[in-house]
């Protein structure tokens, strides 16, 4: 067995630090990466974890053993490694365990162009390289690194794809300490900003940078009511994703985020783009974007097979209900600031309140992503399906059950890439039905079968 096996994933690589991903094996997965690509350079990013730099480093010397050279970029956020892989059309890896606690790190890989890497598209190889390297590296070679502080380039950048109209909002964003942190000031320099936990900090002192969570929202929350701000902002640890609560501090449920910016990218090209989402979108995603004329394409789960749907849909924009928001203007990639520049910029530009803004694209019961640790995933989701036998399933990024009529629902049962979870989302036309069906699934999920 690899010592690999447990860490790559689909579409990225995560593991805990120090049992499963040390120094050593960066240098192999450096010579690995550097084999793999033609470019003859590479560029590597990495946050704010205490085990980042030095991984980032090791990866570097691997790159360097291969004989190839490095543009290092130091503290970033993943969506600068997208901007810079763009822009300098050169492959990226970008270290970062996202919304993970403290004691993981990873790797997320692109090609040049922030083209995505998946597993069927090129981690698998990657591994496997990397695992001859282990066992047999190559000789040291004198280090060739040269630095690239890509930060005011990129946010430029993003201030040339969305202008936010002068105006009075008060805006409250969350880095949670991590690298929205290192990016927001630049971005969003025009504007006044309540910073909360801004201090760069990969043991993630106030809390866990993973907005998904509740629990993780509360302080800014708080900070919204105290302030009586128009929205708050919270980033995940890395910053490539955006959640968003509104004057009231309420959740804006993701779908109405992605309704928010797909509109405005679609009204912005003009015609009839194409626009995906994944299966967890809200049903009205799809309908109000049909109503404008666009065309809609499903896509599963994975910020590398999205962007690979991208490009071949030449697609205007992507909206996952994860809060990831991928752009056509931006390669393909997804990026949690722009979509947070377009939502200031509704705001600023109607005039309307954020709880207004997102009442009007949220007409329907969505439970929200539900987590369950389970003894046996095939057992469990063979048994929620047996449960609703006037269902139809459908096999793809998981089960979706569904029944169309009158009161209609839709359920998704999906497995985890990333930890040892099984998913469950519901949508009904009622928030009635959306919660019976929710309940009985979890009845199943998590009593029936005896799981935690």
């Amino acid at each position: 067995m690899s010592v690999l096996d447990d860490v790559v994933k689909t579409y990225d690589l995560r593991g805990l630090v120090g049992s499963q991903l040390t120094p050593e094996i960066m240098v192999a997965l450096g010579t690995a990466f550097a084999k793999f690509v033609s470019a003859d350079r590479v560029i590597i990013g990495h946050d704010m974890r205490p085990s980042s730099p030095e991984f980032a480093e090791s990866f570097a010397q691997g790159v360097n053993n291969f004989g190839k050279g490095v543009v290092l970029l130091g503290l970033c956020s993943t969506d600068q490694t997208y901007f810079a892989s763009g822009t300098l059309n050169l492959p990226a890896v970008m270290f970062t365990a996202s919304h993970n606690p403290a004691s993981y790190n990873g790797i997320k890989f692109s090609n040049a162009g922030a083209t995505g890497i998946s597993f069927e598209t090129g981690l698998s190889e990657i591994k496997k390289l990397a695992e001859s390297f282990i066992d047999v590296p190559l000789p040291r070679k004198e280090r060739n690194v040269e630095n690239y502080d890509s930060l005011l380039d990129y946010a430029e950048y993003l201030k040339s794809l969305v202008q936010i109209p002068e105006n009075s909002l008060r805006v409250v964003v969350d880095a949670a300490n991590g690298m929205g942190g290192h990016t927001v000031p630049a971005v969003l320099s025009d504007l006044e900003i309540d910073q909360m936990y801004f201090d760069l900090d990969g043991t993630f002192p106030n809390h866990e940078a993973n907005p998904l969570e509740p629990k993780n929202l509360v302080d800014l929350q708080n900070r919204v009511l105290e302030t009586k701000a128009d929205l708050g902002i919270a980033f995940d640890g890395d910053a490539d994703r955006c959640f968003i609560v509104d004057e009231l501090a309420k959740p804006v449920n993701p779908s109405a985020i992605a309704s928010i910016v797909a509109k405005r990218e679609v009204q912005r090209v003009g015609g009839s783009p194409y626009v995906l989402h994944n299966l967890l979108t809200s049903r009205y995603f799809q309908e109000y974007l049909h109503k404008m004329g666009a065309k809609t394409v499903r896509t599963k789960v994975g910020h590398s097979l999205i962007k690979d749907e991208m490009r071949r849909t030449n697609a205007v924009f992507g909206g996952e209900h994860s809060a990831h928001y991928y752009f056509r203007d931006f390669w393909g990639a997804d990026n949690g600031m722009l979509a947070a520049m377009h939502v200031l910029a509704e705001l600023a530009e109607t005039g309307k309140s954020m709880s207004e803004l997102a009442a009007d694209l949220n007409p329907y019961a969505l439970s929200g992503e539900i987590n369950s640790t389970v003894i046996d995933v095939e057992q469990t989701t063979q048994a929620v399906i047996a449960a609703f036998p006037e269902a139809d399933a459908e096999w793809f990024d998981g089960v979706t059950l569904s029944l169309d009529d009158e009161d209609w629902w839709w359920l998704n049962l999906r497995p985890s890439n990333t930890e040892p979870l099984l998913r469950l989302n519901v949508e009904a036309k009622t928030k009635k039905r959306m919660q019976e069906i929710r309940d009985k699934a979890l009845s199943i999920i998590r009593g029936e079968l005896g799981n935690n």
